[in-house]
């Protein structure tokens, strides 16, 4: 980072910003990426790129998009969200996305856009859903966005390069700073005259940075290095639910997450700190700056959390 080559991205003219969207575009399979400063802004910019005041985006209960985000597309956008419940697997029934559809009528928000998110509550999402929505979604005129927060875990849990997962959708988020451990940044791909359209809206939403090179540089080898390391947060995640289950916690893992149920947040919150481990609820994410020795300790930091 501190030897990244540099320039104005808000004139295109940083060389690692512009080596790191090339570099993330072609790993998805896409034509052009747009480096932003979160997940939040790449998520809402493709929003406000694919709709216009008074359409109407579909996406899960308990989606990024529409339920931790401030509410930006409607704030905004004037962009209405159609919410669904997920089904036990992280996906979005077809028949209920069908039926969300609104017809074409002036009653009615004009149906733009479903997002989706994979992986979702960390559950991997097979391939196979995305072709199938984007099949549906493009029947009735509907674009496919995909909150890919930590698309690169579903890829590797499910053995597939990112792209399988990604040619099935319009416009991808990818975030830099979660498992790939970058400390800033998301890239929002998508076609070229999408991602130039997007661009303006990240201006407009406060997105333009200069010398930005400094973070992407840092995303640059994120996506060279941390990617396949991912299994190793998959696997300690499994060791981690595995220890807790033995002393009687009951915890749940999908990729790097692990839920644990049963006990009253804040009775955990109180418990864990007493050992020196600190938590913020019961879903407790394994990344990169966690080793074999963080997961041994924070499972006997958890004995005698079941009887608390």
């Amino acid at each position: 980072m501190a030897a990244a080559e540099v320039g104005d991205d808000v004139y295109g003219e940083d060389p690692a910003v512009n080596r790191l969207q090339s570099a993330c575009a072609e790993r998805l399979g896409f034509e052009a990426g747009l480096f932003v400063s979160s997940g939040t802004q790449s998520n809402l910019a493709a929003l406000l790129t694919h709709c216009r005041r008074g359409d109407e985006y579909i996406a899960g209960l308990d989606a990024h998009t529409y339920r931790f985000e401030g509410g930006g597309a409607a704030v905004l956008g004037g962009i209405q969200p159609q919410p669904l419940p997920f089904q036990i697997d992280g996906t979005l029934a077809l028949p209920a996305i069908e039926a969300a559809i609104k017809p074409d009528d002036f009653h009615f928000a004009k149906t733009k856009l479903v997002c989706l998110e994979n992986t979702q509550g960390g559950k991997p999402i097979e391939a196979a859903y995305f072709a199938a929505v984007r099949e549906l979604a493009h029947q009735h005129g509907l674009r496919v966005h995909l909150d890919g927060a930590r698309l690169f875990n579903a890829a590797v849990a499910l053995s597939v390069e990112a792209e399988q997962i990604a040619r099935h959708c319009d416009s991808v988020s990818v975030c830099l700073s979660k498992g790939l451990g970058a400390p800033a940044g998301s890239v929002l791909c998508g076609g070229a005259d999408f991602i130039e359209a997007a661009r303006r809206w990240r201006k407009v939403l406060g997105g333009g940075m200069r010398q930005a090179g400094v973070l992407a540089a840092a995303g640059v080898y994120a996506l060279a290095h941390n990617v396949a390391r991912l299994a190793d947060d998959h696997r300690r995640a499994e060791q981690l639910a595995a220890g807790l289950r033995e002393i009687g916690v009951c915890a749940q893992q999908h990729t790097n997450m692990v839920f644990v149920s049963g006990v009253d947040a804040a009775t955990m919150v109180a418990h864990m700190a007493t050992a020196g481990v600190r938590v913020s609820g019961s879903r407790w994410v394994v990344h990169l700056d966690v080793d074999d020795a963080d997961i041994r300790r924070a499972i006997d930091a958890a004995k005698g959390l079941a009887r608390d």
